[in-house]
């Protein structure tokens, strides 16, 4: 029995395009997600391992793509060849199966040390960067997830009782976000109670 093609994209930002990784490839299911390559919980990637089966294939655009580092990749390839599941990596042009050389499996090595070493390059370059734009007087930072008036109505709200997750759904942001804006909104009183 021919087994079915799943694709696996992941893009970090909401402005990057998950379109393009697998463009012109023929898969049965893409299983998609905006998450860090840091994060741990990714639920795509977890309810397509959980998904896929014996005599399938898993399709990435690039090892970075599916892995946080070296360990993670080797990790999750090997699970998968473990159960009969093919993975393919387009950029790379490497597939496993399982039934790989040595020489493939010091490829995957290979290539996904390079792949972790180039991620490390960027943000090293990328913090460069913000020091000389800082430097510059250029740099602004991260835009604000929330407007004045957006902060006023999330004080008043939480105050008032309601909860932090309501509030956080309601605001279009995250739990994480409000617990922040929280913490600068008491960090603030605290330097006006000092100062006055």
């Amino acid at each position: 029995m021919k087994g079915y093609r799943f694709g696996y994209t992941r893009v970090s930002s909401a402005d990057q395009n998950l379109d393009r990784q697998l463009e012109g490839m023929e898969v049965d299911r893409i299983f998609s997600e905006r998450a860090s390559g840091k994060d741990v919980e990714r639920p795509q990637l977890e309810a397509m391992l959980s998904y896929v089966r014996e005599g399938d294939t898993v399709v990435v655009h690039s090892m970075d793509r599916l892995a946080r580092n070296l360990d993670d990749l080797r990790k999750l390839v090997q699970s998968l060849t473990g159960r009969g599941v093919r993975v393919e990596f387009i950029k790379e042009r490497l597939v496993f199966s399982g039934e790989d050389s040595p020489i493939a499996n010091l490829m995957l090595s290979v290539m996904g040390a390079f792949a972790e070493f180039e991620r490390a390059l960027i943000r090293e370059r990328q913090l460069e960067g913000i020091v000389l734009a800082k430097k510059r007087g250029a740099y602004r930072g991260r835009k604000r997830a929330l407007s004045d008036s957006q902060v006023l109505e999330l004080r008043r709200r939480l105050d008032g009782g309601e909860s932090k997750s309501a509030v956080a759904r309601d605001l279009g942001v995250s739990r994480e976000t409000v617990y922040q804006y929280l913490k600068a909104i008491s960090t603030q009183s605290l330097v006006l109670a000092q100062s006055g």
